[in-house]
This record gives structure tokens, sequence and C-alpha cells, in this order.
């Protein structure tokens, strides 16, 4: 049919149905084409979907492996039981300890403990006893109870993560 209208016509047809202007009660005029074929059969092939399932992400990290010591990348597993104090230090969701050091202003550099559960001020007044014994001089810190966070000045990660580590997080 659209072989036998003049381009001209086609043209108007296509032009009228693309435009905003052109509404009939309120829907957009346009062209339909309706089908009365048959749907085609669907099947479900259930053998087939072992390939999709290897393209699929896991949704989860899996647990870690239990080691008697360090993995030879140096990580450590956590204790088997959490250890009897008034703070817990949840590990990351990729199982490391969650100590991040943060560079600012080209040289002020700070170390941030997250994922703390419970007293965070006694983890501070931990942190900072075990600083001072290390370094031999106190160190300021801050702690956010609204993040659960403690930062503390100083570039301190190493020393903060095996403490941590001999404590049993």
């Amino acid at each position: 049919m659209a072989a036998c209208l003049r381009p001209t016509v086609l043209r108007r047809m296509l032009l009228g149905a693309c435009s905003l202007r052109s509404c009939t009660l309120g829907r957009p005029a346009g062209l339909r084409f309706v089908c009365h074929s048959a749907p085609e059969e669907v099947r479900e092939s259930t053998e087939e979907y072992r390939y999709v399932e290897r393209l699929i992400p896991p949704s989860r990290v899996p647990a870690p492996p239990v080691h008697p010591g360090a993995a030879p990348s140096g990580w450590r597993p956590p204790a088997g039981s959490p250890p009897p104090l008034p703070y817990m230090i949840r590990r990351s969701r990729v199982h490391n300890i969650p100590v991040y050091g943060d560079l600012t202003h080209g040289n002020r550099s700070t170390t941030l403990i997250r994922k703390i559960e419970g007293d965070i001020w006694a983890l501070e007044r931990d942190v900072k006893q075990h600083l001072a014994e290390v370094t031999g001089r106190d160190h300021p810190t801050q702690v956010n109870e609204v993040t659960m966070t403690l930062k503390v000045k100083g570039h301190f990660q190493e020393e903060l993560k095996e403490w941590l580590l001999s404590k049993g997080f």
C-alpha cells in the first residue's frame, strides 16, 4: 500500500503522526500496526541456563577461608569469637580491617578507624594509650558519634591494624 502512495502524501502522513499538535481525544495520532498472527510458542530451557549463571556476578563476597596463620598476602582472619571489650570493630565487606589513611591539604596526615560499634570513647582511650606506648607522646583524636568513626592525627595505619589484629578483631 505504501508503494501506491505518492512520496508527498506518505511524508505528510508520517509528519502528522509524529507531530505533537495532531492529537485526537487526548491521544497522539500515529500509525498503528496490528498483527493478527498467532504468537510463537515460547519454550523455557533450563539446561541452557547454566551458561547464563556463569556470567552473573556473585551477589556477595564469599566467606573468608580459615587459615592457621597469615595468608601469603599477609591477610589474617578474625579470631573465632569477638574479644570481651565494650566496643567492636566490624571488618569491611571484603574482610579487611577498616583502618584508612587520609592526606589533606597537601601534608596533613590522619588515620581513620571506621565500623565501630559500642563504646567509642573506650576505644579512643585504648587507642591513645597504645599510641602513647608506641610513640612516647600523646596524639590528638577526634570522635564522631554520628558516623561512629575515630580520627587520629598522624600516619598510624600499620600500627593500628596490627594492634587491632592482636586484640582479635
